[in-house]
């Protein structure tokens, strides 16, 4: 048979460019770093703070004890009770291990919980801006992926209004992130049960991303899962890539309505089957015993957050917005006559890499999105060089 004829599925079509390429800058940095080029990285939410070393000991003996066998396709037991009291203590309600399936992080969750949920013919609302992998993971399944534009001068919170503004007939899901990234903004209850009736109404899922719930500088943290009125029809997605700086652990889970649970299962099993038992002993002494690392996180980024402001006053070309929660800062660089996109691809040459923000939707277009993952004297190092850089753009300069 003939190369030529050999065909491949439509997935490959709707996910081209949706994979690796958002992350273009990010990839040239690396190799830019790895030929000896003197570059800061702001790009990726990769903690600096290093993962607890009491969990990389449960995780170490756990695996010399022989816990490196296959585990269930639902996960370890122990893991589901852990992640069932962690939500039965934050929601006032019975959650079992029935409510809960493990995954190998965040991502993993949302893309099962939505291959569950939707299909060609359904479309899934997506406020923008979004996380880079939102939209590869809503076109994977077939559905139309629905943007729903937030505003700037509200702090990028989702209202009602907007979604209404966007709602089309075959809505099934809405996925929501809250805290937010890349914005950094946080729902607080009572615009999440506005936006429940909404759901409601309009008879839709809500796929609730709450990995940054244990790092919030401002407002206070809600979800719709934790409103009684809203628990069956919402599956939120996690992990402790964030809260216990173990992103390359792929600890998460998703937790949901027990029917919908059952039916996830076999959609998991049939991807994934299971996650490592020495992964799901470590990930259950996390949330057993609660330590100071989220803690420890959101300190340093507050005081990176004040560090940037302050680089940042008097320059004009740049409009700083300072995140509720979360590892990453907004900035509008429409000032210097450039959008996001062509500002970062050209600071890259200043030693600074940077988002940008067309990866995360239209809205973020004039926008960049600076990690607060790296040590205060190389944030302030890449300030210098971004304000400098901004200075020297423009009809002005």
């Amino acid at each position: 048979m003939s190369s030529d004829t050999l065909k491949t599925a439509s997935i490959t079509n709707r996910l081209a460019a949706l994979g690796s390429e958002r992350w273009a800058v990010h990839f040239d940095a690396r190799k830019r770093v790895a030929a000896g080029e003197d570059i800061i990285e702001l790009t990726i939410g990769e903690p600096d703070i290093p993962t607890p070393t009491h969990l990389i000991d449960v995780a170490d003996r756990s695996m010399r004890a022989g816990r490196t066998g296959y585990s269930g396709g639902k996960g370890e037991p122990e893991f589901l009770k852990a992640v069932a009291d962690k939500y039965a203590t934050r929601s006032g309600r019975a959650i079992t291990r029935d409510n809960v399936i493990s995954f190998p992080g965040t991502q993993a969750a949302v893309s099962m919980a939505m291959l569950a949920l939707v299909e060609s013919g359904d479309a899934v609302l997506v406020p923008d801006p979004f996380y880079a992998t939102y939209e590869g993971v809503v076109r994977a399944t077939g559905a139309d992926f629905v943007t729903v534009p937030m505003s700037i001068e509200n702090g990028f919170r989702l209202t009602v209004e907007q979604l209404e503004a966007s709602h089309v007939p075959n809505a099934r899901v809405l996925l929501l992130n809250s805290p937010h990234n890349p914005t950094g903004s946080v729902l607080e209850a009572d615009e999440i049960a506005a936006i429940g009736e909404f759901c409601i109404r309009h008879n839709i899922w809500i796929i609730s991303d709450e990995v940054y719930e244990s790092l919030i500088y401002r407002r206070t943290f809600a979800s719709p899962f934790d409103q009684k009125v809203l628990a069956d029809r919402t599956i939120v997605v996690s992990s402790i890539s964030k809260s216990h700086a173990a992103p390359g652990f792929r600890a998460g889970w998703a937790v949901g309505p027990v029917e919908f649970m059952s039916q996830l299962q076999s959609v998991a099993e049939s991807f994934l089957f299971g996650s490592q038992p020495f992964i799901a002993d470590m990930t259950t002494h996390a949330l057993v015993h609660p330590d100071d690392t989220a803690q420890r996180i959101s300190t340093a980024y507050q005081q990176r957050i004040d560090l940037l402001l302050n680089c940042f006053q008097g320059c004009e070309k740049l409009r700083a917005l300072p995140p509720d929660a979360g590892m990453f800062m907004l900035v509008d660089v429409s000032g210097t006559g450039q959008d996001g996109a062509a500002f970062a691809r050209n600071l890259l040459d200043q030693g600074v890499a940077v988002m940008p923000g067309d990866v995360f939707g239209n809205q973020a277009n004039a926008l960049i999105r600076i990690s607060l993952t790296v040590a205060d004297d190389q944030l302030q190092r890449a300030a210098n060089r971004l304000v400098r850089f901004a200075n020297s753009c423009g009809p002005d300069a």
